[in-house]
Order: C-alpha cells, then structure tokens, then sequence
C-alpha cells in the first residue's frame, strides 16, 4: 500500500471511527448484523450477542441506495427530517464514551481494540495485539500511530470528514453534506459525503435500530473507494476518561 494510500486511508478510518463512537449511547452491544441476501430485502439482524462478545460487523445491506434520485438533503421529506433531528439530538447528548470497537478493513481483514472520547475533539482507539497502531485526537490534530515503527501520519482535525461530530452541538443538515437518509422497520441509515479538493470525496453511512435508534455499525468508504466498516459494544457513558489519553507525543515519534 502506498503512503498516499495510507495516509488517505488513515483519514477515513479516523472519519469512520470518530463519527460512530460518537454517535453510540451506551445501550450496551449492538446487535450483530447478518448480511442479508440479495433476494431477501426484509432481512432482519441475529439475535443479540452477549454482553462481552464482539459483533460481526457486515457489508451494509443499503450501499445501492447511494445516488438515488431524491437523496440529497435539500428532497427530505418532513419524517426523514424528524430521523435527522433525533439523530442530532443523540450526537449532541452524549460527551464521553467508553467502550470497544470491532473493525474490517478493505482487505476483509479484521481488527479490534478499546476506544474512549471525550468531546469537544479528542479520541483514543488502542488496538489490541497484535496490531501496532493508535489513532488519538487531541482537539486541534488527530494522529495514526504504529506503535512497533515508532512513527505516526498527523493530520488536522478541522480537515476529517466527521470534524462536526465531535463539537459539543450536532447538526447534520448545517454541518455536514447529507447525501440520504434510509428508513423501514429495522434500520435506519444516513449517509454523509465530504469532498476535499486534494484527497477527493469520501463518504460515510451509519446504521442506527429504526426502534431505538441505538447505533449498529458505520462504514466509511475513502477516496479511493476503499470501504472500512467498523462496529462498537460494552459501551459505557459513566466513566471520564483520563485527559492525558488525549495528548499527542511529536517528539518521541517520526511524523
């Protein structure tokens, strides 16, 4: 993989986490997703897994909506708009998370780890052995770090997809290009697109239970159109994180 790649695709990731993990609200694991068939268009989840085992994340059962004529924000009709107002409200209410991730990257190759937020802007996903890297945000910069090569890709906070996310007020229809919003009796699904004049447009959509509206999973799909998918559990809203989680060392890795 190149280091252009490489660091586009860590932009992605870090979108893909920070918008998920923030949008999480504590409800416990999420409900694992199966993927549905192609002749199946009411598919419906597994039951729930226990408390402490990982949710298998899934190809996301809308990818075809994207590009449907009527997606834009500008054609949403007054429920999809009540949809988009609950969603703000759950991404607004929340100001720090505890919990872990589950991710699959573009290769299908599967990850895992512990995550903690604190909003406004700083995040820390620590990835279990025996991969070596770290992704934290400090507010103003968000690094991805490999632990083992002691070197870490920094980019500006301001310039990630899901910047928004992380303020201390959400608004998707204001902040952030809404590209459409889903909804049948089991999901819902908003998908968002930034587009960066340097590294091109990458997208986002989130899958939320249509009941509860508690968060399933998140895939991100990166300029290039690599897609990473990435599912959060055990989570926990009651424990502050420790603001030293947050810093970022410039000195002791190469940049």
């Amino acid at each position: 993989m190149s280091t252009l790649h490489k660091a586009i695709g860590g932009t992605a990731v870090v979108a893909a986490l920070l918008a998920g993990l923030t949008a999480a609200l504590a409800q416990g694991a999420p409900m694992p997703l199966t993927r549905p068939s192609a002749n199946v268009p009411n598919a419906r989840p597994a039951a729930p897994q226990a408390q402490d085992q990982a949710p298998a994340p899934a190809t996301n059962p809308f990818a075809a909506l994207l590009g449907k004529p009527g997606s834009g924000s500008g054609a949403l009709n007054a429920e999809q708009r009540t949809i988009i107002t609950r969603i703000n409200t759950y991404l607004t209410g929340v100001q720090q998370l505890n919990g872990k991730f589950v991710q699959v990257g573009p290769d299908g190759g599967r990850s895992q780890g512990d995550f903690y937020i604190s909003k406004p802007g700083r995040v820390r996903f620590e990835y279990d052995d025996p991969s070596p890297i770290e992704l934290i945000a400090d507010g103003q910069s968000v690094v991805v770090r490999d632990r083992k090569l002691a070197t870490q890709d920094v980019f500006p906070l301001s310039q990630t997809p899901l910047r928004f996310l992380l303020s201390d007020k959400v608004d998707l229809l204001k902040d952030s290009s809404l590209v459409a919003v889903y909804a049948d009796d089991v999901f819902v699904t908003a998908v968002l697109e930034e587009k960066n004049g340097v590294v091109g447009t990458s997208r986002l959509m989130i899958m939320f239970n249509a009941k509860d509206m508690q968060l399933k999973q998140w895939t991100v799909t990166d300029p290039q159109g690599y897609d990473t998918t990435v599912a959060v559990y055990n989570l926990d809203t009651t424990r502050t994180p420790d603001p030293a989680m947050f810093k970022i060392d410039f000195t002791r890795y190469k940049n």
